[in-house]
């Protein structure tokens, strides 16, 4: 599990191929996650980046990476949201939790500015598809930073139907 972050260009996030993600309908069954928080101010994260840091080291520290590099936002409050981690393994002194359910995933590629519109977008999206929408993830594929170098910023919603 390790090798595969050795493989990003930036020696943080890996490059992210949407096409497994793009308008695709993906099933997990106890899928192991470690769950954080993130204060926020209107949606806006304060600390991101030293939560995400901080259960990392965490991570790495048990050999517990992700063959798929996944971290899911529940943007649950303007004034918080909970995050969670895709694990190979549990992670001592970490909250855990495994996650099940079906999801509709859709690619949107642009502006953080742009997310109530994906929402919207998201929301018929699934209606089309002839599906109720029980909750809403986002899947932020990589940091501002490797956003940049990468030249494009993919964030998946992910429906939970």
């Amino acid at each position: 599990m390790k090798k595969l972050y050795e493989k990003s260009e930036t020696g943080c996030c890996l490059r992210f191929d949407p096409a497994p993600w793009d308008n695709k309908e993906i099933s997990w069954s106890d899928k192991l996650f470690l769950k954080d928080h993130v204060t926020s101010f209107f949606h806006i994260p304060l600390n991101f980046g030293s939560v995400i840091v901080k259960n990392m080291e965490r991570i790495k520290k048990a050999d517990a990476l992700s063959d798929i590099p996944i971290m899911l936002s529940d943007e649950n409050s303007l004034w918080g949201a909970t995050i969670y981690i895709a694990v190979g393994s549990e992670v001592p002194g970490a909250t855990m939790v495994r996650i099940s359910g079906t999801y509709l995933s859709k690619i949107f590629e642009g502006s953080f500015g742009n997310m109530g519109k994906w929402v919207i977008e998201m929301r018929d999206y699934v209606k089309e598809q002839g599906k109720a929408l029980k909750k809403l993830y986002f899947y932020y594929t990589t940091c501002p930073k490797c956003a940049k170098h990468y030249g494009k910023n993919y964030v998946v919603l992910l429906a939970q139907i």
